[in-house]
C-alpha cells in the first residue's frame, strides 16, 4: 500500500492523504474478499494518519452488492475513531463498465453511510459526472503528462473542470511532475494535485510535501508582492452543525470569554452561518431572550458567513470585511479549496499587520 498527499495548489497544504492499492491485488476476488479487504485497508490506514481526511479506493464491483459492504466499512471505521464524513470513497476507473442503475445505487449506499464519494476517473461520459455529481474526480496522469503542449490534452482537462464546478466537483490532478504541468492545471481550474513533484512513494503521513511555487491567480500586477496570505492570520473556528441550538452555542461562548464568533457548517464542513458573540448575547439576554430563544436553532440569530480563501492576500480580504459597513468586524472565515472552513480571521488583527506594512 502506498500513501500519498493530496495538496491544495493555493496554499501547498496536505489537505488529504490517498491510500493506493496495485490493481492486481483486487483482480479474482468475489465482493466479499474484497469488503474484508476495504475494511483491512481502512484500519491500516488510519493507523498511519488518524487526523487528515482519507480518500479509499473502491472497486467498482462493490457498488452491486447492496449497502452491506459500506455499512461493514462504516462500523470498522468508527471503531478507530474515525467519522465517516472525513472519509472519501474513490470508486474505480472500472465503473465505466457498470450498468447505470447499479452505479446511481451505489452511489447512494455510500451516501446514505455517511462518506464522500470520489470518482476515479474524469474519462467518463459528462452525463455520469453531472448525476453521480461526485465530491472529487480524478484527472488520470495520462492526460496530465500531455500538459502544457498537447493541445488536445488541455481542452480536455478544462472542459471537464468547467463540467465539475457546475456539478460541484473538484478536479484531482495526478500524476504531477514538473512546474509548467502546475501552472496549466492551475489555468484550467484546477486546484488539488498529487504526483512526483510533492512527494516520492516513500511519502509518509506528517512528512513535509515539496514547497508549491507561488502561481497565484490573484495577483493583478506581474512582480507585484500582495503582501501577507490570509493563512497567516487563521486562527482555529468553534464550528456546530447547522442544527445546533442557541442554548448549546450560549455555552460556547460561557466557557471562552475571547470567543468572537461560533461558524455553523452543513454535513460538508462548509460554513452555512456565522453567529456573532455581541449580537446573539444582546438578543438571547434581553428580555425574554432565553425563553425565546435558547432551544431554538441558533441560525434564526446568525448572519451569512462572510467566506474568504486561505490564500487570498490579506489586503483583499480587509476590502472584503469592508462591504457591509456595519458588520466590519466580524470575523471573516478562512476555507480551502472544498469550500471548508479552515479557521477564522480577526479584521483587527488584518489592520494591525497592513498598519505596520
Amino acid at each position: 500500500m502506498t500513501l500519498r498527499p493530496i495538496v491544495d495548489l493555493d496554499s501547498g497544504a496536505v489537505l488529504a492523504v490517498e491510500a493506493l492499492l496495485p490493481s492486481e491485488e483486487q483482480r479474482g476476488e468475489d465482493v466479499s474478499a474484497l469488503s474484508e479487504r476495504l475494511g483491512r485497508l481502512a484500519r491500516e490506514v488510519v493507523s498511519r494518519e488518524s487526523l487528515l481526511p482519507l480518500v479509499l479506493p473502491v472497486p467498482a464491483r462493490l457498488l452491486t452488492a447492496g449497502r452491506e459492504p459500506f455499512a461493514h466499512l462504516e462500523d470498522t471505521l468508527r471503531r478507530t475513531g474515525r467519522r465517516p464524513r472525513d472519509i472519501t470513497l474513490m470508486v474505480g476507473a472500472e465503473l465505466r463498465e457498470l450498468p447505470h442503475p447499479h452505479l446511481l445505487r451505489g452511489v447512494g449506499h455510500i451516501r446514505e453511510m455517511g462518506f464522500r464519494y470520489a470518482l476515479g476517473t474524469a474519462r467518463v461520459a459528462p452525463d455520469v459526472l453531472v448525476e453521480t455529481a461526485p465530491f472529487l474526480f480524478r484527472v488520470d496522469g495520462t492526460l496530465t503528462s500531455g500538459l502544457p503542449g498537447n493541445e488536445r490534452f488541455t481542452a480536455i482537462v478544462e472542459g471537464m473542470a468547467r463540467i465539475g464546478r457546475g456539478a460541484g466537483s473538484f478536479p484531482l490532478a495526478s500524476g504531477v511532475t514538473s512546474v509548467p504541468q502546475l501552472a496549466s492545471l492551475r489555468r484550467a481550474g484546477v486546484r488539488l494535485a498529487q504526483g512526483p513533484l510533492f512527494a516520492g512513494d516513500d511519502w509518509a503521513p506528517g512528512e513535509r510535501v515539496a514547497p508549491v511555487p507561488d502561481l497565484s491567480l490573484d495577483s493583478t500586477s506581474p512582480g507585484l508582492d500582495p503582501g501577507p496570505r490570509v493563512s497567516e492570520f487563521m486562527l482555529p473556528a468553534v464550528t456546530m452543525t447547522g442544527e445546533a441550538t442557541s442554548e448549546e452555542v450560549l455555552e460556547a461562548f460561557s466557557n471562552d470569554s475571547a470567543l468572537n464568533s461560533v461558524i455553523l457548517i452543513d454535513h460538508r464542513e462548509r460554513p452555512v452561518a456565522a453567529v456573532d458573540r455581541a449580537r446573539f448575547l444582546l438578543a438571547i439576554t434581553g428580555p425574554y431572550g432565553h425563553a425565546l430563544h435558547a432551544r431554538r436553532p441558533a441560525q434564526r440569530l446568525a448572519d451569512s458567513p462572510r467566506t474568504v480563501p486561505r490564500s487570498a492576500p490579506a489586503l483583499t480580504a480587509l476590502r472584503a470585511a469592508g462591504t457591509e459597513r456595519e458588520r466590519v468586524y466580524d470575523d471573516l472565515i478562512a476555507t480551502n479549496e472544498f469550500g471548508q472552513c479552515m479557521g477564522v480571521v480577526h479584521v483587527g488583527d488584518l489592520i494591525r499587520s497592513l498598519s505596520r506594512e
